[in-house]
C-alpha cells in the first residue's frame, strides 16, 4: 500500500494528483505547517530531510520503501501503474525534457522571484532582474503549449502533473498575463479534470488554486 506524507500547501499535492489519476489505491497521512512556514518535525521521523512529499511503499512481501523528490516519485508511479500516465513511444523525449524541467529550470527562477519580493526597496530592485527571467521560461511553456494540449504530446501525462505546481505558483503570485492563453487554457483543463477535483478534496487548503 502506497501512503503520501502529506504536507498541506505543498508541491506533494501533485503526487495526489498523480495518484488519482494513475487508479492506484493509497492512503494520505496530514500535516501541517508551522507558524513560519517550514514543515513540522514529524516529518523527520519518516525521511532524515522533513520534508514532503514523501511516499512509503509497503509491499506485499512486508518490504518497506521511502520515496521523495517528486519526479522520483512520478516515474515510480508510473512503473507502478504498468505505465499509466508515461509517454508514447513518439512523445519520450518530450516527457522526459518536462518531467526535470519544471523542478530543474522553472521552479528555481520562480522561487527566487518570490522570494526577493518578500525583501523591502532592494528586493524590488532584484525582483526587476530576475523577473525578465522568468518570462522566458514562461513565453518558452506558452509556445510549447500553443503547439499541443498537453506537454509531452495529444494526451496528459506525469509531466503536466510535474508542470502543474510551477505554473499554478505563478499564476497565484507571479501574475500569468492575458498574453499566454494557451498556459491559462492549460491550467483550467488541469484544474477541470475530476482527478485533480479528487485529489484537492483529499489534500485540503491549497492557496494556489483560485
Amino acid at each position: 500500500m502506497l501512503t503520501v506524507h502529506h504536507l498541506n500547501n505543498s508541491r506533494s499535492q501533485r503526487v495526489l494528483w498523480m495518484l488519482e489519476e494513475s487508479g492506484l489505491e493509497y492512503e494520505v497521512r496530514h500535516y501541517k505547517r508551522n507558524s513560519d512556514m517550514s514543515a513540522p518535525l514529524e516529518l523527520k521521523r519518516v525521511h532524515p530531510l522533513g520534508k514532503s512529499p514523501i511516499v512509503e511503499d509497503v509491499r506485499d512481501d512486508g518490504s518497506r520503501m521511502i520515496l521523495v523528490e517528486t519526479g522520483a516519485i512520478c516515474e515510480y508511479v508510473v512503473e507502478k501503474a504498468h505505465g499509466r500516465l508515461g509517454p508514447s513511444l513518439v512523445d519520450t523525449q518530450r516527457y522526459r525534457q518536462f518531467l526535470h524541467y519544471a523542478e530543474g529550470s522553472v521552479m528555481p527562477v520562480l522561487f527566487a522571484l518570490l522570494v526577493v519580493s518578500k525583501v523591502p526597496l532592494l528586493g524590488r530592485i532584484a525582483a526587476q532582474k530576475i523577473r525578465p527571467m522568468l518570462d522566458v521560461h514562461l513565453d518558452y511553456i506558452e509556445a510549447e503549449l500553443s503547439s499541443r494540449p498537453w506537454f509531452a504530446g495529444d494526451e496528459i501525462s506525469a509531466a503536466d502533473i510535474m508542470m502543474s505546481f510551477p505554473l499554478e505558483a505563478a499564476s497565484a503570485r507571479a501574475g500569468l498575463a492575458a498574453s499566454r492563453p494557451a498556459t491559462i487554457s492549460w491550467l483550467k483543463r488541469i484544474h477541470d479534470r475530476p482527478g485533480y477535483r479528487r485529489a484537492l478534496e483529499k489534500g485540503g487548503r491549497y492557496s494556489f488554486v483560485r
